[in-house]
């Protein structure tokens, strides 16, 4: 474990609050200064299109060689960036995905959901599920189709695949979540236990921006707390990343044990005392290459 970065990490993250809270146009400011400065991989290129009738970023190795054991693959991964559904962007999760495509070779798809408060539940997981349709309707075979994403959008990647079973539509191959937000109850106890250790996420902060999502809608429904809701029969395996300094500990953990109950194939992946998406800071942050790596074998395992 690495120490002394993990304490610079800390530091870094930490931001005075503020008296007020902030407007939509400065969280989104902030959050896109903040993701600037993480690192993007070479080896990648990438092309704007659109996917469901959403703008997305296509991202896959510059050349075919480009996949980190030796050769490019077929396959898909649907990525769904973080940001608490009110920001972000598939740039702002560039180091991200363009890990995910430079490690594995597969390349990927991020869709530019519609974002709160100007567009609340249920678009976003409208504009993802369109996206996989999309897919599917143009030949991808779902099994060599893998939903991935970060905080917000890792939340989408269950809560998607969710959509698509009731749909009646084939589940893609697996899913791959870092910190996933996964219960706007926000009933877990790590929203209380993690306050003060998370250097990122107050519950103030995040019930401010879950009631942009929310628009007055019940929480208590699986599309928006599959952690504690969710009937998750069927479901793909998958794999869950999250770091012990997160007041979202236990949407994962409680998710986990949830997927267990209903006979689903489930990696919980804990790293101690490192932050929210923490994989976002790969080549500053050992542990985030690390969990990379892992999340890289599992995409490859998934598509054969």
């Amino acid at each position: 474990m690495s120490v002394e970065q993990r304490a610079r990490i800390d530091a870094m993250m930490r931001q005075p609050q503020p008296d007020e809270p902030p407007s939509v146009e400065e969280i989104r400011a902030g959050f896109r200064a903040l993701m600037e400065r993480m690192n993007v991989p070479g080896g990648i290129r990438t092309t704007a299109t659109d996917l469901g009738g959403r703008p997305a970023l296509r991202v896959e190795p510059a050349t075919p060689d480009a996949g980190a054991d030796g050769g490019s693959r077929a396959g898909t991964i649907l990525y769904f960036h973080g940001g608490g559904w009110v920001f972000g962007s598939p740039e702002t999760a560039m180091s991200l995905t363009g890990n995910l495509v430079a490690r594995t070779g597969i390349p990927a798809y991020s869709v530019d959901y519609r974002l709160a408060p100007e567009h609340p539940f249920p678009a976003a997981i409208e504009d993802t599920l369109a996206a996989y349709r999309a897919l599917l309707d143009g030949g991808a075979d779902p099994s060599a189709v893998v939903f991935a994403g970060d905080s917000a959008g890792g939340g989408l990647a269950v809560t998607t695949c969710l959509a698509a079973r009731d749909a009646g539509l084939p589940l893609p191959a697996g899913l791959v979540v870092f910190s996933a937000g996964l219960d706007a109850t926000r009933t877990g106890e790590s929203m209380d236990t993690k306050e003060g250790i998370d250097p990122i996420f107050t519950r103030a902060a995040l019930e401010h921006t879950g009631a942009m999502y929310l628009a007055g809608a019940d929480p208590h429904q699986p599309l928006l707390s599959p952690a504690v809701l969710a009937d998750l029969t069927g479901f793909p395996p998958m794999l869950l990343q999250v770091g012990t300094n997160e007041l979202l500990l236990d949407d994962s953990t409680r998710f986990a044990a949830r997927a267990r109950a209903a006979g689903v194939d489930v990696v919980l992946d804990v790293t101690a005392d490192v932050p929210h998406v923490f994989q976002s800071l790969a080549g500053d942050l050992d542990e985030a290459d690390e969990a990379l790596d892992r999340a890289a074998l599992f995409l490859r395992q998934r598509i054969r």
